[in-house]
């Protein structure tokens, strides 16, 4: 099982005729949880969920798509709420406001945590704005260090500037990641906010020496590229779709990305990750992008199901 750590919240997302919104399950955590649900791949989501009527809305949601919410408890009070502005054309990421003082997630603290987990799970995944809000970034913090050295840990930023105080504070935190992370995952536009005006391959050679396996970097309609320690360094380009928009397209790329390391046994042990050939890495990184292609013909964050991946590909 792959367990994901974070933030469960309702996105705003505009109606077509520019009137009004529409409230929709998301939360990038929640999106990857979803992802993997809908691809076959056993799932659970760590994290605290509201009794409100939007907190049955989300757990509606995964459970409908099979994510398991046993180390998810609803407790009394309000849920994060996040409005979206889109570009109708997609060439601009969406812009959000959040709304997330006081929220059940966000305030999670290290108390709210198990003091074990299931022995069967082998990665769990960490990002996005629950490793910035405090107190809850604080206490995923700590579970990702804690649970480090027993089974995978991917992150994905999705980092929100508006939601960071200190760029610099953030900034160090990120570095100090890098000791505990197996597989990155990062956008252009994360890797420009954290490292202005570098380059990726001038980090990579450090990342590697601090442990982190893999490497994988998204360029919106450009590609992909993949890195692995030993060299490794291929690049796949995105396929070509019509946009409706592009919200949540990187959470269903990277739960494609888990998704094809599960099934194909590569989170049973770190060094199935260092281990994957320039081949598997250029079949994992496609696999993902035909995910977020999908995603992006649709409104909102609407991850593909295991069926539509296959019937694309037949």
């Amino acid at each position: 099982m792959i367990v994901c750590c974070g933030e469960a919240l309702i996105d705003f997302i505009p109606t077509p005729d520019g009137t009004g919104y529409r409230p929709c399950p998301g939360g990038s955590i929640l999106n990857i949880a979803v992802g993997l649900g809908r691809l076959g791949t056993p799932v659970g989501f760590l994290s605290r969920l509201s009794t409100d009527i939007f907190g049955t809305q989300l757990a509606k949601h995964m459970l409908k798509d099979g994510v398991n919410l046993d180390t998810c408890p609803r407790v009394e009070g309000q849920t994060t709420l996040a409005f979206v502005s889109l570009n109708q054309d997609g060439s601009v990421e969406p812009q959000y406001a959040f709304y997330a003082t006081g929220a059940v997630d966000r305030d999670i603290t290290i108390s709210d945590l198990p003091d074990a987990l299931d022995e069967t799970i082998q990665a769990m995944h960490f990002g996005s704005i629950s490793m910035v809000l405090e107190p809850g970034a604080s206490t995923f913090e700590h579970l990702l260090q804690r649970e480090s050295e027993k089974r995978i840990i991917s992150l994905d930023p999705n980092v929100r500037p508006g939601l960071i105080q200190d760029q610099s504070v953030y900034q160090e935190r990120f570095a100090n990641w890098m000791h505990f992370v197996d597989i990155l995952k990062l956008s252009q536009a994360d890797f420009s906010y954290i490292y202005p005006g570098k380059k990726i391959d001038n980090f990579l050679e450090e990342w590697f020496a601090q442990g982190v396996r893999m490497v994988i970097l998204t360029e919106g309609s450009k590609g992909s590229r993949g890195f692995l320690q030993g060299g490794v360094d291929v690049f796949i380009a995105a396929p070509r779709v019509t946009v409706k928009d592009t919200v949540g397209a990187g959470d269903s790329f990277f739960s494609a990305v888990l998704a094809y390391l599960y099934t194909n046994q590569k989170l049973h042990a770190k060094d199935s990750i260092s281990g994957l050939t320039a081949g598997e890495t250029k079949e994992c990184l496609r696999f993902a992008s035909k995910a977020a292609a999908i995603n992006c013909t649709r409104e909102g964050a609407d991850p593909p199901y295991r069926h539509e991946m296959e019937e694309i590909e037949s």
